[in-house]
This record gives C-alpha cells, sequence and structure tokens, in this order.
C-alpha cells in the first residue's frame, strides 16, 4: 500500500529532511512513485484526492493471515493492512455491522476521535488488538492519521520525496528508489497525527519519540526510538 501528501497536508519530517541532507542520494517525484507502484501492481486500485493527496493498494503478494483492505466513508480514506484479534467486539462497540472489516472499524474510530474526542487517541489506538498499520486521510480536514501496532509484525515505512511529498509504503525498497537516505521504518506502537502535529508513542504517551541518525552504510537515514521506561498507558 502506498500513501503520498504534499506538503500542504504534512509537514515533511525534519529529522527525515536532516537524513537526506547528511547523506545526498538519487531520489524521483512524487508522481514517479506513485508510477512505478501502479506499474509493478497491474491490479493496483488508486485514488487521488486532489492535488496534495494520493492512495493506492494492491493485493498481490499481501499475506492471508494480513490482508490489505481500502474503504471509504464521508470523505474519509482509509489503507490498511493486518488483522484485528477484537474486531468483532469493536464493530459492536461502534455499532458497525457484524461484517465491516477492519478499513471501516478504524475510519469510525477515527470519526469519533474527530468528533466526539471520547478518549485520548492513545486509548482508541491502544484498543486495536492484532498485527496493523493504516493509513488514514480525511479530505473533508485535510487530515493525516497514520499507526503501527505495538509488534512492529505489519511493517510500515514513510520517506521525503523530491519534491516534497510525503509517503509512506509498506515497501522500502520502492520508497528507497524515491527517498533516498530520506527515509526510515515507522516506530512500532507509534501513531502520527497532522492535527496533532508530530509523532507520539501511543503505548507509552509520555515517552519522547526520537530520531537516531543512521551511519552511511546504513539503508535508513534515521531510526526513530521511544525514550524513557516502558509503561504502557492504559487501555481498558
Amino acid at each position: 500500500m502506498l500513501g503520498v501528501f504534499s506538503s500542504s497536508v504534512v509537514s515533511p519530517p525534519e529529522e527525515l529532511v536532516a537524513a537526506g541532507s547528511r547523506t545526498p542520494s538519487p531520489k524521483t517525484k512524487a508522481a514517479e512513485l506513485l508510477s512505478r507502484f501502479l506499474a509493478g501492481n497491474t491490479s493496483a486500485v488508486s485514488a487521488q484526492l486532489g492535488d496534495y493527496a494520493n492512495l493506492a493498494f494492491s493485493h498481490v503478494g499481501e499475506s492471508p493471515i494480513r490482508p490489505r483492505s481500502f474503504a471509504a466513508k464521508d470523505e474519509i480514506f482509509c489503507l490498511f493492512e493486518g488483522a484485528l484479534d477484537n474486531l468483532g467486539s469493536l464493530n459492536q462497540h461502534y455499532g458497525l455491522a457484524k461484517i465491516a472489516n477492519e478499513s471501516i472499524l478504524v475510519i469510525e474510530a477515527y470519526k469519533a476521535l474527530r468528533d466526539r474526542a471520547p478518549h485520548p487517541t492513545n486509548h482508541v489506538i491502544g484498543h486495536l488488538e492484532g498485527d496493523f498499520s493504516f493509513i488514514v486521510f480525511d479530505k473533508s480536514t485535510s487530515t493525516l492519521f497514520v499507526a503501527s501496532d505495538q509488534y512492529g509484525k505489519v511493517p510500515l515505512y514513510w520517506g521525503i520525496t523530491s519534491d516534497g511529498y510525503v509517503a509512506f509504503a509498506n515497501d522500502a525498497d520502492l520508497l528507497k528508489g524515491s527517498c533516498g537516505k530520506s527515509l526510515a521504518s515507522f516506530p512500532q506502537g507509534c501513531f502520527y497525527s497532522t492535527a496533532i502535529g508530530e509523532l507520539r508513542c501511543y503505548e507509552n504517551p509520555k515517552n519522547i519519540v526520537t530520531a537516531i541518525p543512521a551511519t552511511d552504510e546504513e539503508f535508513w537515514g534515521a531510526t526513530f526510538k521511544v525514550e524513557g521506561p516502558a509503561v504502557l498507558a492504559a487501555t481498558k
């Protein structure tokens, strides 16, 4: 799956900008990144959301136990990879049909956060039990919301293209070709929201997430780590 967003939606993370500046490497524009994804996945589905966002996904090569899904509702779009062990109970909690899949569920959870904010963001994500990563884009507010499970069982990566777009994908090699060293693994147990404006750990919300610069020999430009002792946030 792939999500590409202009700087009018999300400001390129300073840590990844710095990583690319330390070790200049070949990059391409966001349009070429999207074209390479579509060319390599002939059955891919894509959605262009104005001039500032593109989403695309394909079932090619997906794990049977961690499938990918795409959903859209009320101008909210979600790409989801993985599986939630408690999907049934969460569907019931949010008043959804039993057959609703994970991407629909995440949209509903996001809407609850946006419109009612009944619980902190870390509390809501903390109730998602299973292996997952997802990308949510709210076109009505130009809000981006991204998260990965606490064990990193469904890898997610992010980087910056040559024209300053921020891209998220489950394929590191795909991003490497367009982002060079402005590339990192999205940290497990964390979420990024443009509504908040920063990367946070939902397991340990009081702990700071920092970026450690990589060496020239490393694949990544930086590695994000959660500082401080592991004190899990209450989610029950």
